[in-house]
């Protein structure tokens, strides 16, 4: 009925699958690959569309693909770079090397989200580009700066990663790649200097990097709390939360091009006056004036505050402003550089000693009860356990990490941008602006997809090689709208390098998530993959050179190996290789939650266990029935629901694979709605209890609380 509505011919069902070379008579409507039939249905419309278009048989499927990049060049969608920096010969090789059958590797839903969203299209929306092109493109112009005499030879491996979804590449590389507008990298960190330029200034950057597709994490915590002084005069200033509601309205006006929504996370210390109504931003209920419902809000946690909630100890709220003047240092720059022992603590003490700083005394079990509440409520808000993070951090000699980004998994080093002068040039009548920058964290992504790499020794080391190489290769690529990104991006060279598909891969060998056997494995993979990336980032530096801050690194002293148990002669070997040769990044590894590109390649979100074995997407103008990769007899009782698996079993797989990652891991807490049917608050003790585990174990970071939102009496899990 919609292709008759639509002026379409109608052709039987029947009919559109003999056309692809299915029959009806070897189709099974009750199996999975359903969704790659449907996947042919929608791939042939492509085809045809996209000859239509282009002007060529629709029997070749693909058309001329240098004709493809002169098209769409010279229709303003594709730069000119790729026409630029390739001869035609390179690209009508490059064009060769496109093998359609690799299209079948999609299913339905895959398919019909690579299409919508990142497959190139004309301006008027129409076809043209289809998905071996955008993995080729893509691979061509994260490349185009290689030198001459390789180049070729690394767009061919990079498509055989892209085009076998070994891999995929972050949401904005994989819609802005080789195209004129956007930017490559997906998140971004600022942390607002406290004052009236800063907080201003910040929300401009965070405008025009939003605009460019990427996600924000804000951290709050040098503004001054609610009552505090300004100029002197006492009781002036209104506080964190008007200005973080500049940053909510920012989030819903800057859209990112119809690929997706502003997406705006704010950090606040646990120490801090503002804190709690921080804590109340999410919340459905209250003074509608101190609400901001499009922040995600994150808190950043010492271990001292963890350790006060378990005795039930007092816990002072302090002024960082007030602080400042009265110390001339700021309570956020310290951490305890071991458990129980460190500099953090020894400040917060000198503070609660000293009479003449002022304080709000609470207890911190009262507090801890908040942020419980909140999160019991809304998901949030995020856990950031600031002293395990900067104990971790292999570039403290260069600063401090204050908080994360948008999903919880970049952990780099961040600094304030300071406006010093704004002055009229009279020769030139010119307004010159002059800053002292700050690190301002860009986060370059990529994900292995574990669901069809497997833990394969010579496939992961082919991959990651590559896969580097690329991320790599997005900094000196990418063209940010905010200089201080670029600067940072260029002294750190920070990738991530993550994974998707962990609960894909435990299916398909078997393992129970709730298990010792998944834990070891989770730490024996990961540490695989954290050796195959070092290794691929010191074969880089030795070609191109090190990040410039890597002179006093723990890369370069030998103490990221030390702190890590890495005591094999693999890796002492390796430890001597980069002591020698440096690394190209500064941070290498973090797991991002993947939650649109692993539904493109076919597998599960990150290291999230799958909420059902079978669900419904959403889309907005249809709904599309999933199920989960490679569902079948043997797979299906590994793939145990999350609302339904124990979190200390997660909790565990998280802190073994947390020693291979020198940055964080997105990781959600699943929170069963029947928890609470019989009173009593379970839902708090249980998260209470995930929480205290998580922290204890050297957890970076936590993510959302996920809740389901209907009651479940009973698990049903056993019950086919």
């Amino acid at each position: 009925e919609h292709r008759v509505s639509q002026g379409h011919d109608l052709v039987h069902p029947a009919q559109q699958l003999a056309d692809i070379g299915i029959t009806v008579e070897n189709t099974d409507v009750d199996a999975p690959d359903w969704k790659y039939f449907a996947a042919r249905l929608y791939l042939n419309q492509l085809y045809k569309q996209a000859s239509r278009n282009r002007f060529y048989m629709t029997e070749k499927k693909y058309g001329d693909f240098f004709g493809l990049l002169e098209t769409l060049t010279q229709r303003g969608v594709y730069a000119q770079r790729l026409l630029d920096r390739y001869s035609r010969d390179e690209l009508m090789l490059a064009g060769s090397w496109i093998d359609a059958e690799r299209d079948h590797l999609l299913d339905y839903i895959g398919l019909r989200t690579l299409a919508e969203r990142y497959l190139a299209t004309d301006k008027a929306g129409e076809v043209f580009e289809l998905p071996q092109e955008r993995w080729l493109v893509i691979a061509l112009h994260l490349m185009s700066d290689e030198a001459a005499e390789h180049r070729m030879e690394k767009v061919q491996e990079a498509y055989w990663a892209l085009s076998n979804l070994y891999m995929t590449v972050a949401t904005p590389t994989l819609a802005n790649a080789g195209k004129t507008y956007g930017q490559l990298s997906s998140c971004f960190e600022i942390v607002v200097d406290d004052s009236l330029d800063g907080i201003y200034n910040s929300v401009h950057d965070a405008a025009s990097l939003s605009k460019g597709g990427g996600g924000l994490g804000i951290y709050a915590g040098f503004i001054r709390p609610r009552g505090s002084d300004i100029r002197g005069y006492k009781g002036t200033a209104g506080g964190t939360i008007p200005f973080l509601k500049l940053f909510d309205a920012t989030a819903v006006a800057v859209d990112q091009l119809g690929v997706r929504k502003g997406a705006i996370a704010v950090y606040q210390d646990v120490w801090h006056k503002d804190i709690q109504s921080f804590l109340d931003l999410r919340l459905n209920n209250g003074d509608e004036t101190n609400r901001a419902h499009n922040l995600h809000p994150g808190i950043c946690i010492p271990d001292l505050f963890m350790e006060r909630v378990v005795s039930d100890g007092d816990w002072y709220l302090f002024d960082p402003h007030e602080v400042f003047e009265a110390k001339g240092w700021y309570l956020q720059d310290f951490h305890d550089e071991k458990p129980g022992n460190g500099s953090f603590r020894d400040r917060y003490e000198e503070l609660v000693q000293d009479a003449s700083i002022s304080r709000t005394i609470v207890k911190a079990k009262a507090l801890w009860k908040a942020v419980l509440r909140s999160q019991i409520e809304t998901g949030y808000p995020y856990m950031f356990y600031r002293d395990t993070v900067n104990r971790a951090n292999p570039n403290k000699h260069e600063g401090v990490i204050y908080s994360s980004n948008l999903c919880s998994e970049i952990m780099q080093n961040q600094s304030p941008t300071v406006q010093e002068t704004v002055h009229l040039d009279d020769g030139t009548d010119r307004i010159i602006v002059t800053k002292i920058p700050g690190d301002l964290v860009a986060c370059n992504l990529s994900s292995v997809t574990l669901g069809r790499t497997g833990d394969d020794d010579a496939l992961l080391e082919r991959l990651i090689r590559i896969q580097v190489r690329m991320l790599d290769n997005v900094i000196d690529l990418n063209s940010l709208p905010v200089a201080e990104a670029q600067r940072t991006n260029r002294r750190y060279r920070a990738v991530g390098l993550g994974t998707s598909g962990w609960h894909h891969l435990l299916a398909l060998k078997g393992i129970d998530w709730e298990s010792q056997e998944a834990v070891d494995f989770a730490d024996q993979l990961y540490e695989k993959l954290n050796y195959y990336t070092i290794r691929a980032s010191n074969e880089l530096a030795v070609e191109k050179g090190t990040y410039p801050l890597f002179r006093g690194s723990e890369w370069e002293t030998g103490a990221y190996f030390e702190s890590r148990g890495y005591t094999s002669e693999r890796w002492q070997e390796l430890r001597r290789r980069v002591q020698a040769g440096g690394v190209r990044n500064g941070y290498m590894i973090a797991i991002a939650p993947t939650a649109s590109t692993s539904i493109i390649s076919g597998t599960t979100a990150g290291l999230d266990g799958v909420t059902d074995v079978y669900y419904v997407e959403e889309k907005k103008d249809m709904k599309i029935p999933v199920v989960v990769p490679d569902l079948n007899p043997e797979t299906y009782p590994y793939y145990k629901p999350a609302y339904q698996q124990d979190q200390s079993w997660s909790i565990l797989q998280n802190a073994a694979r947390q020693r291979h990652i020198d940055q964080s891991q997105s990781f959600n807490l699943y929170l069963n709605a029947s928890e609470d049917s019989q009173g009593g608050g379970k839902k708090a003790v249980k998260l209470n209890r995930w929480h205290l585990e998580a922290w204890r174990a050297g957890l970076k970071t936590t993510y959302y609380v996920r809740s389901q939102t209907v009651m479940a009496e009973d698990c049903v899990w056993c019950a086919s």
